[in-house]
């Protein structure tokens, strides 16, 4: 079973920027697809960005310029930059991986952005 960490949320003013970090308990060196998820109140869960067959990457259109996922194999770590923050940007940010063909999930983080 592999665990996941989040950090790095909080709150932030428009326009500031944070950084997302999602530990593993484990290797993740076989994780062929990683993601960031959030899901703001009353509404749906949406993804964000994913990282996927090596380092191909893919945004939601609502983020493409501000936010950037990488990953760090050798601190079993993946990232979400978070540039020129909205307010609507302010939801429950998770993450997840695909390792050897079974989900895992993160508990979140919280972003808040607001003047």
């Amino acid at each position: 079973q592999v665990q996941l960490e989040e950090s790095g949320g909080g709150l932030v003013q428009p326009g500031g920027s944070l950084r997302l970090s999602c530990a593993a308990s484990s290797t993740i060196y076989s994780a062929n697809h990683m993601a960031w998820y959030r899901q703001a109140p009353e509404k749906q869960r949406e993804l964000v960005a994913r990282i996927f067959g090596g380092r191909n990457t893919d945004y939601a259109d609502s983020v493409k310029g501000r936010f950037t996922i990488s990953r760090d194999n050798n601190k079993n770590t993946v990232h979400l930059q978070m540039n020129n923050l909205k307010v609507e940007d302010t939801a429950v940010y998770s993450c997840f991986m695909m390792i050897r063909g079974t989900n895992f999930w993160g508990q979140g983080t919280q972003v808040t952005v607001s003047p």
